[in-house]
């Protein structure tokens, strides 16, 4: 299994996905050996280093712990990481959906994670274990890093990241949830996350069938009409951001504290998990027993 870089930058900079291919190796594919990191370097824009939040360290301890930790146990690593990155990469959405820091996260600074946490598999057509090169370097929702930092940013309840550890221990939710423009509507991400500790729904094909369900309502019916959100305040995230220089590590055994901004209205998250749970016992879902 690929070992930790020999050279691990000091800082994040942005690995752009023509630089980044060169390097995506058949060795590193398929798990075997990585790159030394000393060449991609070269091939890296760097941000400005004045910035405290771009320090890679920090964000390498914590994969470090999580491979420590879920070693048997991969996918539980999700629910672990998933606040704790987005905690520490204090970011704006607008830098968040830059795919180019992302590449050079997973390329440059942890490797050995992606390789760890999304080991070699068959691909679909037959042939040798390969690592999906979508992990490394890949759409928001299937890149190895930036698809936990976006789920910490849909689930999470204003500054409460409790909402995203249940979120991210379903991963037919965060797989196929991320790709709902809904979920951007905070109460109908806060009420998904309800139907799941209510055990309303499960995993595979039932969360699945509730999500379509969802979409397909959304069409005709306007959510935010239905459970409305109270706005958000840009400067709690600013305030947010421009404490990273002064933030301690995220803590490992409790959660961390996210922006301080207003909770999901929790009348807006009852109307909406109630609605939820009606639409689920209508749905169709493959493989469930009819309805008397």
């Amino acid at each position: 299994m690929i070992e930790k870089p020999h050279h691990v930058p000091e800082r994040i900079g942005l690995l752009s996905a023509t630089a980044a291919d060169p390097y995506l190796t058949e060795d590193l594919l398929k798990g075997v050996q990585g790159h030394g990191g000393v060449d991609l370097a070269k091939v890296v824009e760097p941000l400005p280093e004045d910035d405290a939040r771009w320090v890679a360290e920090p964000l390498r301890d914590l994969v470090d712990d999580a491979k420590h930790r879920f070693k048997d146990s991969r996918t539980d690593a999700d629910a672990w990481l998933a606040p704790r990155l987005h905690a520490t990469l204090r970011l704006t959405r607008r830098e968040a959906a830059d795919p180019r820091l992302w590449n050079h996260l997973a390329l440059a600074v942890a490797p050995d994670y992606v390789a760890f946490r999304h080991p070699p598999a068959p691909p679909r057509g037959g042939g040798a274990p390969r690592i999906n090169r979508e992990r490394f370097k890949g759409a928001a929702d299937r890149q190895c890093f930036s698809r936990l930092w976006w789920a910490a940013e849909m689930f999470r309840d204003g500054g409460d990241y409790a909402p995203v550890e249940t979120a991210c221990a379903n991963q037919d939710l965060i797989h196929n949830g991320l790709r709902l423009a809904l979920v951007d509507h905070r109460p109908t991400a806060q009420a998904l996350v309800r139907v799941l500790e209510r055990e309303v729904v499960g995993k595979g094909r039932e969360i699945n069938g509730l999500l379509t369900a969802i979409n397909t309502a959304g069409a005709t019916l306007v959510y935010d009409a239905l459970a409305p959100d109270e706005p958000r305040d840009p400067e709690a995230l600013r305030r947010w951001i421009a404490e990273t220089e002064s933030a301690p590590p995220v803590p490992r055994y409790t959660l961390p504290t996210g922006p301080d901004e207003e909770s999901v209205p929790e009348k807006s998250v009852t109307t909406l998990t109630e609605y939820f749970t009606e639409l689920f016992a209508t749905a169709p879902v493959r493989g469930r027993a009819s309805q008397a």
